[in-house]
């Protein structure tokens, strides 16, 4: 049976109501919206995959990130479990994983072929417990779990304090003079409940707009 307090997660539509909701309420974000307009769903497959994809993430650029999964997919195909724990260091060396990201890929992989981790049922749980389940693996903290939730599972109303990018636009769109850490951020999100995850989607379309990246 589904978890009552699971909440509905974005879709499209959503998406568009809730950016209308926010850009009445927050002057700044309806700039972003009015410059760039409303931003992507972003929204990502889930599965074991993703979360692996997520974990290459950390603390790199997204490109760099992206080459290494490219060629990880190359290497093991169908990218699965056990298929990945085939793998020797050497070959995740090559294809670009750290031997920190190496560790925390096995971890992952195992968990899941155990079943210790069900993907397939995060979906049925609360944001809560999707945090505690994902951080129970080695190499997955709130970062990782809080991307799983907002562009996987699509939850509208997380909040990922911790990422830079996000800081930086948050920074600019409400001219602070610094970037926040992740005690500020997580005060100034209050503001965008219970659509922080449509909030953050905003910020990282200004982010890279201001790139001249847009989506």
């Amino acid at each position: 049976m589904a978890n009552a307090d699971v909440a509905l997660p974005l879709t499209a539509a959503r998406l568009v109501t809730a950016v209308d909701i926010l850009a009445s309420r927050d002057a700044d974000l309806a700039a972003i919206v009015a410059r760039f307009g409303p931003p992507p769903l972003w929204d990502r497959e889930p599965g074991f995959g993703t979360l692996l994809h997520i974990v290459l993430e950390q603390q790199v650029s997204l490109a760099s990130a992206r080459a290494a999964y490219d060629r990880l997919r190359v290497a093991a195909d169908p990218l699965i479990p056990v298929r990945f724990l085939e793998l020797s260091d050497a070959d995740l060396l090559a294809i670009g994983f750290s031997r920190q990201k190496a560790r925390y890929g096995r971890a992952l992989a195992a968990a899941v072929e155990s079943g210790s981790l069900d993907l397939d049922g995060l979906v049925r749980l609360d944001d809560e417990a999707v945090h505690r389940a994902l951080q129970a693996i080695p190499g997955i903290g709130p970062w990782t779990s809080t991307i799983y939730l907002l562009m996987v599972l699509g939850r509208p109303d997380v909040w990922p304090v911790g990422d830079i990018a996000l800081a930086e636009s948050v920074a600019h769109a409400k001219r602070l003079g610094h970037r926040p850490d992740a005690n500020e951020m997580a005060g100034l999100g209050e503001a965008w409940r219970p659509w922080r995850s449509v909030a953050a989607r905003l910020f990282w379309h200004d982010y890279l707009g201001r790139r001249g990246r847009p989506g």
